[in-house]
């Protein structure tokens, strides 16, 4: 059946601009022939926030559009408005307003990564999934996906460092008890029970980042190292290099056992040397 249009919004054309200039407006689709996007950043909708839309949407209706591409069967895949199709559906929605494009993968991509993104409530880590599948379907380098993005190079490299994090981390960030910023905090750590540990201390104890810093940056300090103890030697050895200082008139350590070891003599002066050697001689005379 012939589906309404309607002028075009502003929503989509502010977050990607041009992107609707060869579209002939918006359409209305039913709801049921819309489909989620599988490569969606976002793996986890808060239910109260979608709860909202859907009472938003009763009142004034979707104001912005979706972006979908047309998939098989007749049917429209989302690339850009999920949420809103989630609380549409919620609401009652019959059809939906959105704008029909063909785009390629890797401008999908970019288009449901770079609208969540904006939204600045995307869960660090599927930011970070997200990111991290833009580069490898996309080949993108760190530097190519900041300028898309718009994202300076370190914060994309703090991103992807936090997909290195034992699960343990991940589950809390992914939970909210940790932030992006204890996240990357941790993600300095080299050993994986430092990362443990110090996360479960700043989820409990409610920790901020800067506090969390200081206890990261004194497990990185190195630990002194323990004085050995020296160990004492056999009664006969003890005899032996009391002998040896004697005879030589120098400073004498003995280590080892009755089978093997060593034996250093220390001289501090050329008078002590050139008796060592008197001394040397004197056995080589015997």
């Amino acid at each position: 059946m012939p589906r309404k249009t309607h002028a075009l919004g502003r929503g989509l054309d502010s977050l990607f601009p041009g992107i609707e200039e060869t579209g002939a407006g918006i359409q209305e689709i039913p709801v049921g022939e819309l489909d989620p996007n599988p490569d969606q950043p976002r793996r986890t909708f808060d239910d109260e926030s979608i709860a909202q839309l859907a009472e938003s949407i009763r009142d004034q209706g979707v104001l912005q559009p979706l972006l979908v591409v047309p998939s098989s069967g007749g049917r429209y895949r989302i690339v850009a408005g999920e949420r809103r199709f989630r609380a549409g559906r919620m609401a009652g929605m019959e059809t939906l307003p959105c704008i029909v494009k063909d785009i390629d993968v890797i401008r999908q991509m970019e288009i449901a990564l770079i609208e969540n993104l904006q939204r600045e409530d995307l869960n660090p880590l599927e930011a970070a999934k997200g990111i991290q599948a833009l580069m490898k379907q996309c080949g993108y380098t760190q530097e190519k996906v900041s300028a898309r993005l718009g994202k300076s190079r370190p914060a994309v490299a703090n991103l992807l460092r936090m997909l290195t994090l034992p699960d343990e981390i991940t589950e809390m960030v992914r939970d909210g008890m940790l932030t992006a910023g204890h996240a990357r905090v941790l993600a300095g750590l080299a050993k994986r029970e430092d990362q443990i540990r110090l996360g479960k201390a700043a989820a409990e104890e409610g920790m901020s980042v800067r506090q969390l810093e200081k206890l990261a940056s004194a497990a990185k300090a190195p630990r002194p190292e323990r004085k050995r103890r020296p160990v004492p030697l056999p009664a006969e050895l003890g005899e032996l290099q009391d002998k040896i200082r004697l005879k030589t008139g120098m400073k004498s350590v003995l280590t080892g056992s009755i089978s093997k070891g060593k034996i250093v003599l220390q001289y501090s002066t050329r008078e002590e040397l050139e008796h060592l050697n008197d001394v040397l001689d004197m056995i080589a005379g015997q």
